[in-house]
């Protein structure tokens, strides 16, 4: 859905409307019951090396990233995004806080997004591998060399935004496996199910986050209100490199690019979107949960690219 025009700083949402997929009426998940807001600060499991004082019990503001080109307006209200895709199964639990007061942000919309295996993304498989190389001008011939299976197609000429990524890109068809979007819960957590994202040229592995605030439930599904955070969820290298051992990632030819090496990431650990994980370091097949709390600022508008990466970024 277009998002109303102005300033990024100033946009609302009160055009945006979503609909709940096959009718089914929108109900809120109930996780955690009454964890503490610092429940996850000190915990560490799989490549998790952080750890934060059990007197902790508030958080910075979770980094604004760019939007990028391929987030489509809330289509599918569900938990599980996973469809028929094939991956490492992953639970991700995120908990939302009010960063100033730490209380929990409740019935807030939580949109996520990410790629394939093998680095595609639902409604745009016509651009191939990360479409266009994740929004940004790939270096010459860099998609050229697409792993077999994956789609094809060159890159369109003249990437949104010059490269930031921060263009929208209309869809090319009307997949939409690995999106969706849950309700926050009183205790501001939601979960969803989906697999571990693969790579695409330029960048590193992630998931899109957006969290709106102040709209309406409905039986329809969720309208109105405004975005007030949006981000992107990271995987630690070590992470990653184990799911790279697991096919159907083992197949993807593509370079990949590592955390350190990527042009969005902020570098500075969970405040910029840096997953926990858990995961059997000897069987990671198996399964991996990740969480998150992220503290927002429910008043602002953070909707699309108001917080850019750098002009030399090429993707998202």
């Amino acid at each position: 859905m277009t998002e109303t025009q102005g300033p990024a700083h100033k946009r609302n949402m009160t055009r945006r409307k979503v609909v709940v997929a096959g009718g089914a009426a929108v109900a809120a998940v109930g996780v955690g019951g009454g964890i503490a807001v610092n429940a996850f600060a000190g915990e560490t499991g799989g490549d998790a090396s952080s750890s934060a004082s059990s007197a902790e019990t508030c958080y910075k503001l979770t980094t604004e990233t760019t939007e990028g080109p391929y987030y489509i307006d809330a289509d599918k209200i569900r938990q599980d995004i996973t469809e028929d895709q094939e991956g490492i199964p992953v639970t991700l639990e995120l908990k939302v806080i009010d960063a100033e007061t730490c209380k929990p942000v409740k019935n807030a919309a939580v949109d996520i997004w990410h790629c394939t295996a093998l680095g595609v993304y639902s409604g745009y498989e016509a651009m191939g591998s990360g479409g266009a190389g994740g929004g940004g001008t790939p270096p010459s011939g860099a998609p050229s060399d697409a792993p077999s299976g994956t789609p094809t197609g060159e890159p369109p000429s003249g990437a949104p935004s010059g490269g930031t990524g921060g263009g929208h890109s209309e869809p090319t068809d009307d997949e939409r496996y690995l999106r969706g979007t849950w309700k926050t819960d009183k205790h501001g957590y939601v979960t969803f199910k989906t697999i571990f994202p693969g790579w695409y040229q330029g960048r590193c592995v992630h998931i899109h986050v957006k969290v709106h605030v102040d709209g309406e439930w409905t039986s329809a599904g969720y309208e109105g209100g405004h975005t007030c955070h949006t981000g992107q969820l990271f995987f630690a290298e070590k992470a990653v490199l184990a799911s790279a051992e697991v096919s159907p990632y083992s197949t993807n030819t593509t370079t990949r690019t590592t955390l350190d090496e990527d042009t969005i990431y902020p570098d500075n650990g969970h405040e910029g979107g840096l997953l926990y994980l858990k995961y059997n370091k000897k069987n990671m097949a198996k399964g991996v949960h990740a969480h998150l709390t992220m503290g927002v600022a429910p008043d602002e508008t953070h909707d699309s690219t108001d917080t850019q990466p750098s002009a030399s970024a090429s993707a998202s």
